[in-house]
């Protein structure tokens, strides 16, 4: 499906009714991470997959793109949609985007779900490295991104033994172009810190990390914890940070179990 907001033409996916919960996804990557959870949790939910702008099937402008560009396009899907409300789920830089929607639109989130994410800001070591990065992706192209990812996207276990599922997020990485990675690494870098926004978040919140993520660690995990007031943590094992495929059965048992405390008062 696509939708025309913004100036732009957004891709999404539309499947199921009842509590709209809408995905947001990792970077470099498209809605097609999500496969495993809208197949399985559009079954009782309302599930909407988004390519963010100039991923997947999206096409917009990226000139002096940010996050929070990206949340507002969020948001004028929902308007697009005619939903007031929904639960998210945002995983890494996903997440970023959803702390931005909360801090920008927080009255269209009825419940979050922060997944692989942190809420701080860039640290110049951090900032050098996404530099360096679309100095690669410039000169070598999304295939040499992908090399450097998927070993800090996935653990060795799922490296040695799923190739299709390896082979399936090199696809989405490469398929990924230079102007949108770059785009994507200028905008992460020049994030806000989040770390002050987290007392105040309202919303019912649930932490999701994998236990052997590398990229965003347990540690930043807990202090979304910590400092978002009665977010609960779960802690996803053999997973590392894009828990959602590498262990999909696990993660779609918390978001199910989230969003139906979440749909009950929505039924209401």
């Amino acid at each position: 499906m696509k939708a025309r907001i913004n100036g732009m033409t957004m891709g999404y996916d539309d499947r199921g009714a009842g509590l709209p919960i809408v995905f947001l996804h990792a970077f470099p990557l498209n809605r097609r991470m999500w496969t495993e959870q809208e197949l399985t949790l559009s079954r009782i939910f309302r599930i909407i997959t988004v390519d963010l702008r100039g991923h997947g099937e999206s096409e917009g402008s990226l000139e002096s793109f940010s996050l929070d560009q990206a949340a507002d396009d969020v948001q004028a899907l929902l308007d697009f949609l005619a939903i007031e409300q929904a639960v998210f789920v945002g995983l890494s830089m996903g997440g970023y985007i959803l702390l931005a929607l909360y801090r920008r639109h927080a009255h269209r989130i009825q419940g979050m779900v922060l997944a692989d994410t942190k809420a701080q800001a860039d640290t110049a070591e951090a900032k050098n490295g996404r530099v360096h990065m679309a100095e690669t992706a410039s000169q070598q192209g999304p295939a040499a991104i992908a090399d450097i990812m998927i070993p800090r996207l996935l653990s060795p276990a799922t490296i040695q033994t799923k190739k299709q599922l390896v082979d399936d997020v090199r696809t989405m990485i490469e398929a990924t172009s230079v102007r949108v990675i770059t785009a994507d690494l200028t905008a992460m870098a020049q994030r806000p810190d989040s770390t002050s926004l987290l007392p105040s978040i309202a919303c019912p919140t649930t932490i999701i990390v994998g236990e052997l993520d590398i990229a965003t660690p347990l540690a930043d995990a807990a202090l979304l914890a910590d400092r978002i007031p009665r977010a609960q943590l779960s802690v996803i094992s053999d997973a590392a940070h894009l828990s959602n495929l590498e262990q999909p059965l696990v993660f779609n048992k918390l978001i199910r179990s989230f969003a139906a405390q979440r749909a009950a008062k929505w039924n209401r």
